[in-house]
């Protein structure tokens, strides 16, 4: 699967960052220790998932934003799409996406996304494909899978100092 032509680097944020609504235990200067509420943390994934929404509206394949989003947050409450090692994979079918499309974003300080492993997120794959684009989707999303179980491509990814490097990173694991 020749995931790199899929790629482009409008959609590709090597510096994602989200303001999100709610800092975590600690992070304030106050001694309030206290975990995020199941809520908190709730609004807090929907400010990751808006911001990669964000990301994938550079493109002229989506339709509707607020229709996108809420696709993408209601996908998302069913399970989440973090599967471990810092990386999630947001994704949907949707009548909102006119053709494939993914985006890539790097977060230096990572986020928390409910991975199983605990690990904050800080490579999201997210991707949006018409209802009716099984195929190419399923294959998409194995592929990626395949290749992001590899700690040396992770680096890679992750230490990307252009988007085209993030291009480049996949057409040499092909």
């Amino acid at each position: 699967m020749n995931i790199a032509r899929l790629l482009d680097t409008a959609l590709i944020d090597l510096h994602f960052q989200v303001d999100l609504p709610h800092a975590g235990a600690g992070d304030d200067e106050s001694d309030d220790t206290e975990e995020l509420s199941d809520k908190q943390k709730r609004e807090n994934k929907e400010a990751i998932i808006d911001g990669l929404v964000q990301l994938l509206e550079r493109s002229p394949h989506v339709g509707n934003r607020n229709k996108l989003l809420t696709d993408f947050i209601n996908r998302e409450r069913k399970a989440t799409t973090a599967i471990g090692f810092g990386i999630a994979i947001p994704h949907i079918r949707t009548y909102q996406a006119k053709e494939l499309i993914i985006g890539v974003a790097v977060s230096e300080v990572g986020y928390e996304f409910d991975a199983p492993d605990g690990e904050p997120i800080r490579l999201f794959f997210v991707m949006a494909a018409p209802n009716y684009d099984d195929s190419l989707y399923l294959r998409v999303f194995k592929a990626l899978a395949e290749v992001l179980q590899f700690d040396y491509f992770r680096d890679r990814l992750l230490n990307a100092e252009e988007e085209y490097d993030i291009i480049r990173a996949f057409q040499e694991m092909e």
